[in-house]
């Protein structure tokens, strides 16, 4: 779907809600007469609430020599409930665009939303279409002049940061303005070629938006790169520059951050064959899906039931204990996947931490299962500690406790 270019297309069992919009004020502008109602418009699109179509009842004066009587007027509340041609209103939109921006959710991951919570279905190109109007609102937002000398009103100083971001492998580096007073983004703008010049330039831009503001900027926080050092030596002259606290940590904790990275290296290469788990529980749920069918019609042939129709698994009711070995399954894949973290919470050791847990409460359900609990068993089960962190050849020898845990 296009937006606002392409009709989008509605499945016909859709159930909307009838949303009906008069005009406010129905004085002729130009005579002062009462209008009356001359028409009706139809428009459908996707709010959080479900689909609406609106009625929007269109007016015009009865006076056939007043040019108001060829002038339309539509509601004035139609532009807050969803934008002129637009398949979602502002509600699905605002929605949309605090899941980009703020969590930084995928495209993908915004659509499979949509759909699994609203019902709301929309075409990857849409949703990207939505993603940067949305963006471009904020940025002028962001720039307004008068909003942004209310936010300052009461501030008396100002402090400002630069920092280059780099979104994706291979694309150009953002480099971003930020005032840390107000925890706010002054601007952002993509560099090629990030030379002293091009990066002196956006640091006079931060000294003009400063000055526009009449706020003196204190402090400047950057990663002190060379660029950054002599433009703003430069443009703000006597004004202190210091070097970021999380660059600084970052730098002082590399040969932790480093042995980190090892260690999660090393906890990946120990827990493996989660693919393989899932697969033995849906065999097994595909093969109590077949004999269900089978007992419900015993005319069903075995070769019928050999890939029984998805109704029919679907059907069945799924094993407790097969549900609880595939959330086990998606747990230990999302600890295995989690990179998040920093110097003061290194992510290998966050990763060790939840492995731990997780094996506890295997642990604690094997306990539970033969009847209460037992004396530790901790030599099936390999501890997680900084001896497997340290960096050594491959070993091709499994240890007994190992294989002793692999035949159970």
């Amino acid at each position: 779907m296009e937006v606002g270019t392409m009709p989008y297309s509605w499945p016909q069992d859709t159930d909307f809600i009838q949303w009906e919009l008069d005009v406010s004020d129905r004085n002729c502008p130009f005579c002062g007469r009462m209008m009356y109602i001359c028409d009706h418009r139809y428009r459908r699109f996707h709010t959080l609430e479900g689909p609406v179509e609106l009625v929007c009842k269109l007016n015009h004066c009865p006076d056939r020599g007043c040019p108001g009587h060829s002038h339309t007027k539509s509601p004035e509340l139609e532009i807050t409930i969803a934008p002129p041609q637009w398949a979602i209103g502002w509600d699905v939109f605002c929605w949309i665009g605090q899941r980009r921006c703020s969590r930084h959710w995928s495209i993908a991951q915004i659509q499979a939303d949509l759909w699994d919570d609203f019902q709301i279905r929309l075409s990857h190109d849409a949703l990207g279409k939505y993603v940067q109007r949305y963006q471009v609102m904020l940025a002028a937002r962001q720039q307004d002049p008068e909003a942004l000398r209310r936010q300052y009103q009461n501030v008396d100083e100002i402090i400002l940061t630069i920092d280059g971001l780099q979104p994706e492998k291979g694309h150009e580096t953002l480099y971003v303005v930020r005032e840390l007073t107000q925890k706010r983004v002054w601007f952002a703008e993509a560099l090629i070629s990030a030379t002293a010049d091009e990066v002196r330039r956006l640091i006079a831009k931060a000294k003009e938006w400063a000055a526009s503001l009449g706020k003196p900027v204190v402090l400047w926080l950057s990663d002190c790169q060379d660029a950054f050092v002599t433009g703003i030596a430069a443009e703000f002259p006597g004004v202190p520059h210091r070097y970021c606290d999380n660059h600084f940590l970052r730098d002082v904790a590399k040969p932790v951050l480093e042995a980190d990275s090892h260690a999660k290296v090393q906890m990946r290469r120990k827990v493996r064959g989660l693919r393989k788990i899932e697969q033995a529980v849906f065999k097994e749920q595909n093969a109590a899906a077949a004999v269900s069918v089978v007992a419900a019609d015993p005319k069903i042939t075995q070769a019928e039931t050999a890939a029984p129709a998805p109704a029919a698994v679907a059907e069945v009711e799924t094993d407790s204990a097969s549900a609880v070995v595939l959330d086990y399954c998606a747990a230990v894949r999302g600890i295995l996947n989690d990179d998040q973290g920093g110097p003061l919470h290194p992510p290998g050791l966050r990763m060790a931490e939840a492995l731990v847990e997780v094996r506890d409460s295997l642990q604690r359900n094997l306990d539970e299962k033969k009847g209460g609990p037992q004396k530790s068993n901790s030599a099936v089960w390999p501890a997680a500690s900084t001896e497997d962190w340290t960096k050594s050849g491959p070993s091709k020898r499994r240890s007994a406790n190992t294989s002793r845990t692999s035949r159970k």
